[in-house]
């Protein structure tokens, strides 16, 4: 977290704006009141009002979006609620950077180069509830991606044609998310176990994503037909990319008759019956190769007595 944290963090102390107030004299009511105000007013400057280069910042918004940056700006008003760094080219956020900002509601980070986020970035960010990571390159979400963060609403990670692998405990504590975005990312699978501990999830958004509906993929979507009511999600945009018997079938469209061969069991008696298949078809192999080579013989011998009669 370094000198970025404790540089944020340091306020004015009472004392050293007081000393630099001049005294009057003897104390006087109005005059205190005055002072006080004046004081109030110094450590709100000094504190809350500062705004980044190539920001514009107003009713604790700052925008910083569009401004082709590289990297996050180092200062932000410590009481900013809506953050926009959307469409730069920041390609890294530092450890601790949200640590300051404890009235941070809105975060809109879309549009970057992001590869990965600094674990733990949202300790301390509990009253964040819309996050956007939409048109990024993230290629996974790991557990600790979002922890701490438990007033998270809305969180946007469409749009990342990277994303392979989203961890099963990705989400894990987040009971007041209700619209989570998934959609156009390089996901082959979901386990049951990310979404089922999302109680409040109402939105979901999986389309576009070269979804693998095998044997794994039952149990999500067994818990989704069942949510359906409860959960809006992109069925028309979510198909199948394999197998090759279901390719291209929307994936809301499969029941469990679909997943039929999942559950198939072998009995003692199938496997004799394979054992006794098999060797029998040994058998014939070996008495075909036997009858082949007798043929192939006579042949040879024939041919050999039909030369002879001719000379």
């Amino acid at each position: 977290m370094g000198s970025l944290q404790h540089c944020c963090c340091q306020l004015p102390k009472m004392g050293d704006t007081w000393a630099q107030l001049p005294w009057p004299g003897p104390p006087h009511s109005a005059l205190l009141l005055v002072f006080f105000l004046l004081a109030a007013g110094v450590m709100h400057s000094d504190a809350g009002t500062s705004c980044p280069v190539l920001c514009t910042c107003r009713n604790q918004v700052v925008d910083c979006s569009n401004q082709r940056l590289f990297s996050v700006p180092p200062d932000l008003p410590m009481d900013t609620r809506n953050l926009s760094l959307a469409h730069n080219r920041i390609a890294a956020v530092p450890p601790g950077y949200l640590t300051c900002y404890m009235e941070l509601r809105v975060l809109d980070l879309r549009n970057n180069s992001l590869m990965e986020l600094p674990p733990g970035l949202f300790l301390h960010a509990k009253r964040l509830a819309h996050l956007d990571l939409s048109y990024n390159n993230l290629s996974h979400v790991p557990a600790d991606m979002f922890q701490e963060a438990h007033g998270l609403v809305h969180i946007d990670l469409s749009h990342n044609p990277w994303l392979r692998r989203v961890h099963p405990q990705a989400f894990q504590g987040l009971v007041h998310l209700r619209d989570l975005d998934l959609s156009y990312g390089g996901l082959a699978f979901l386990s049951l176990e990310a979404l089922e501990g999302l109680p409040g999830l109402v939105t979901l958004q999986i389309g576009g994503n070269p979804w693998v509906c095998g044997c794994t993929m039952e149990p999500l979507l067994k818990w989704l037909r069942n949510r359906i009511q409860r959960c809006t999600a992109d069925s028309q945009l979510a198909e199948c990319r394999g197998p090759p018997e279901v390719e291209g079938a929307p994936l809301f469209s499969l029941t469990e008759e679909s997943f039929k061969a999942c559950h198939l069991t072998l009995t003692l008696d199938d496997y004799l019956f394979i054992a006794f298949v098999g060797f029998v078809v040994s058998i014939a192999s070996v008495a075909t190769n036997f009858l082949l080579g007798i043929t192939a013989n006579c042949c040879h011998r024939w041919s050999k007595a039909n030369e002879e009669e001719e000379i």
